[in-house]
């Protein structure tokens, strides 16, 4: 009988040492299992307001109310979304910090910016890819056009035509320089600092048009005092007789990229975390609150899961480094 217990205690000592061992070699298990445990922040690389800044407020109640932990917004704007992305690299890969930037963070500024202090492939793990929507082509009236042909003409005839663009090194920034490839142009690109005082010069007739969101391009548009002639990607359900640049003869391959809002994490932040984040955002732009944000920003594309979002990244963003190489430094 006490050959028996002893034999028993053998095996229990046995196995509970096989279940530890099992848990020391899962540690991202472990973590996953208890997080989060203190407040999430979110890197929003833009000042408040804009396209950028409402994804994370969004998106951030979304995932407070999934997750029963504060998500608490922190605006780094400056330099595109590198002031922002650098607070990221910076941080601790727990799953406690995320950030929220547009293309020109992931896509144009690791060409365009001259020593970059950081690497998107190497330093960020891809949450979510969220389409931002079709870029509209913006005219004042004055300019008369309807369509992107007829824009072109006013363009030839001027002696100078500005565009204004959000950034530099931006999309709009690139619009701007493959047309003039195409059409043999020499129209300027004037480069503001986010898209408000853009459109309020576009209703002055201070610059002759601007490419920005159409959520932004929507109050100027409404007084009648600008028109819209053409748009990236895809047509804009409410713009539905605005074609698109490729429907009008542009070829570049930069008016048919995606722009968009993107999620990341540090690098090193457990997989088992990046991938419930990753469902959380898909099922978040289902929900009635994140589709009404989409609807007011002419965007009828919701999140992309972690493959899609990560398959996107790979195959894009050669396109936008070919295309950005022209654009020069951001001023």
């Amino acid at each position: 009988m006490r050959n028996r217990s002893l034999l028993l205690n053998r095996r229990q000592l046995i196995g509970a040492g096989a279940g530890a061992a099992a848990l020391l070699s899962a540690p991202s298990l472990l973590r996953a299992s208890t997080w989060p445990t203190k407040p999430i922040r979110m890197l929003a690389g833009s000042a408040a307001g804009g396209q950028t800044d409402q994804f994370a407020r969004v998106y951030g109640e979304y995932l407070s109310r999934e997750l029963g932990q504060t998500v608490v917004v922190e605006n780094k704007a400056g330099a595109g979304g590198a002031v922002a992305a650098m607070e990221l690299k910076r941080a601790e890969p727990d799953g406690h910090t995320l950030m929220i930037c547009n293309t020109t963070a992931y896509m144009l500024n690791p060409v365009v910016i001259k020593d970059i202090k950081y690497n998107v492939a190497e330093d960020f793990a891809w949450v979510s890819v969220m389409p931002g929507g079709s870029l509209p082509l913006v005219v004042n009236e004055k300019v008369g056009a309807k369509t992107l042909a007829e824009f072109i003409a006013y363009a030839r005839r001027t002696e100078k035509v500005n565009v204004g663009t959000y950034a530099s090194g931006s999309f709009a920034h690139m619009v701007i320089v493959e047309l003039n490839k195409q059409y043999g142009l020499k129209m300027e690109a004037v480069h503001y600092r986010g898209e408000a005082p853009m459109w309020t010069d576009l209703a002055g007739g201070s610059i002759d048009a601007g490419i920005g969101s159409y959520a932004a391009a929507l109050p100027v548009l409404q007084t009648g005092r600008a028109r819209a002639v053409a748009v990236s990607r895809r047509r804009i359900k409410d713009l539905p007789d605005v074609a698109t640049f490729v429907e009008q003869g542009a070829t570049s391959r930069g008016h048919s990229l995606l722009t968009f809002q993107g999620c990341v994490a540090p690098a090193k932040t457990p997989p088992e975390v990046i991938a419930k984040l990753s469902e959380l955002f898909v099922n978040a732009g289902k929900s009635d609150r994140v589709r009404e944000l989409l609807k007011s920003q002419g965007i009828d594309e919701g999140p992309m899961t972690l493959a899609a979002s990560q398959a996107h990244y790979a195959t894009e963003a050669p396109i936008w480094a070919e295309l950005a190489a022209g654009l020069g430094s951001p001023q």
